[in-house]
């Protein structure tokens, strides 16, 4: 029975037909089951040596990929009464229709001809510049004139000077003449008397001579008074030409300060003519601004000041629209936990609400229904859901995203990371490992796409 020797027993020895044997076989159902185990076993084996996608999933929203794409919100420029509606919601409008008419509400803008009588004002200014120019100008010829007559006055009393210092010097000849005149009369009479005394000349003679001493005295007094009054009118003049110098520069400080005056005038009205320009440009702006037009080709969406006849504040909302040509992108929110392990270029899967899809984690490339994507953008400060956004673009080199996804649609985004084995992605969930740091190597697709953006 158990095969140790050579010898064998014969058939007969073998216990055919007893019962226990029977009962104590084994079925034919157990080396089927046996088989099964290890047929399952190699291939659990086989399995976990299958490569493995490991990945990043986050919840987000469909968005448009450039800001002036999005949603936006059309405010009031001024405040004012809403009098008309030109547009419906869902209706399609193109950039620069009119969608709102306004009408004024503040009192310092009721008059209808505000920018006409605006104007007038402008042109009232404009002839003030003009006339304070001539004016200007007429004190400047004012200052020269008054300069001219300063040099003919100056040289006027210089001759003048000029004259009473020759007078002077004529003057002051006379007195010399008169001194010596008195000289020889004084000997005359001084003679004619020594003669006198002694009986050689007549009494008639010595009075003679007293007669030219007296006569030359009061020539020599006339001529220091000459003298005398030729220097006053030398001093006299020298004064007046003081005076006229001063005179004549305070006349002249004088009228440069009403010149200066008047150009400081002038640049006052230059000043109030730019405002009033400025005014009135505002105030044709703000006639223009009664009509609210739309910014960009879109649909309107939603009227959020309905009614005729309500009242809306400056830079209050009045209707929402959205753009017609938009590039479409999927912002969606990771973990901080999750985003050393994103780049940008790093390619990104999505599910969209209401569109078919069937995934398979770890095998992104049999799944069904899911379309690519690449990080275009990685937010630096963290939202305040406490997550960090990214955006990320469509995928040229994959299947195009369907034409009815909207704008604000949800999207769930899988972030595809590096590619491992079965048995090393369950090792890792099971130790509680993060997932390997994604890196594009030089050639690779995502390289690719960054180079391409």
């Amino acid at each position: 029975m158990l095969n140790i020797s050579d010898n064998h027993l014969p058939p007969k020895a073998y216990p055919i037909g007893l019962m226990s044997t029977g009962k104590t076989k084994l079925p034919a159902w157990h080396w089927s089951f046996r088989r099964l185990l290890a047929v399952l076993l190699v291939i659990v084996l086989v399995f976990m040596f299958l490569p493995w996608t490991q990945n990043v999933r986050a919840n987000g929203r469909v968005t448009t990929l450039r800001p002036e794409q999005r949603p936006q919100t059309v405010h009031a420029t001024i405040s004012g009464r809403i009098e008309h509606w030109y547009v419906t919601e869902g209706q399609a409008i193109k950039r620069g229709d009119t969608l709102v008419f306004l009408s004024e509400v503040k009192s310092d803008y009721f008059d209808p001809e505000l920018v006409a009588r605006v104007g007038d004002q402008v042109s009232a200014k404009k002839g003030s510049i003009d006339a304070y120019g001539q004016k200007a100008g007429a004190l400047e010829d004012q200052i020269g004139a008054m300069r001219r007559e300063l040099e003919n006055k100056i040289l006027q009393t210089r001759n003048k000077m000029e004259q009473a210092r020759l007078k002077i010097e004529s003057d002051t000849l006379k007195v010399v003449q008169a001194r010596i005149d008195l000289q020889v009369a004084q000997r005359q009479l001084s003679g004619t008397k020594s003669l006198y005394d002694k009986g050689l000349e007549p009494l008639t003679k010595l009075e003679e001579r007293r007669l030219k001493l007296q006569d030359a005295e009061t020539k020599l007094v006339a001529a220091e008074n000459q003298l005398g009054s030729s220097r006053n009118d030398l001093a006299i003049y020298t004064t007046e030409l003081r005076l006229i110098q001063n005179e004549t520069a305070n006349k002249i400080a004088k009228t440069q300060s009403d010149r200066f005056s008047t150009l400081s005038d002038r640049f006052d009205a230059k000043a109030n003519v730019s405002k009033l320009q400025i005014e009135r440009e505002n105030y044709a702006r703000r006639q223009s601004f009664y009509y609210i037009l739309a910014p960009q080709d879109g649909f309107v969406v939603q009227a959020l000041k309905p009614g005729i006849g309500e009242i809306i504040k400056e830079g209050e909302p009045l209707l929402s629209i959205q753009p017609a040509n938009y590039q479409l992108a999927v912002e969606i929110f990771v973990k901080p936990l999750d985003l050393p392990l994103l780049s940008v270029g790093s390619n990104v899967r999505f599910i969209f609400d209401g569109w078919p899809a069937f995934f398979f984690s770890g095998w992104p490339g049999v799944s069904l229904g899911t379309f690519g994507g690449y990080i275009v953008a990685i937010d630096r400060n963290i939202s305040p859901n406490g997550k960090f956004r990214v955006l990320v673009s469509p995928d040229a080199a994959d299947h195009p995203w369907p034409s009815a996804i909207l704008p604000g649609g949800g999207a769930k985004g899988i972030a595809l990371l590096s590619d491992v084995s079965v048995w090393y992605e369950l090792w890792r969930v099971i130790n509680g490992f993060p997932p390997d740091l994604y890196k594009s190597m030089p050639g690779s697709g995502n390289k690719a796409k960054e180079d391409k953006k």
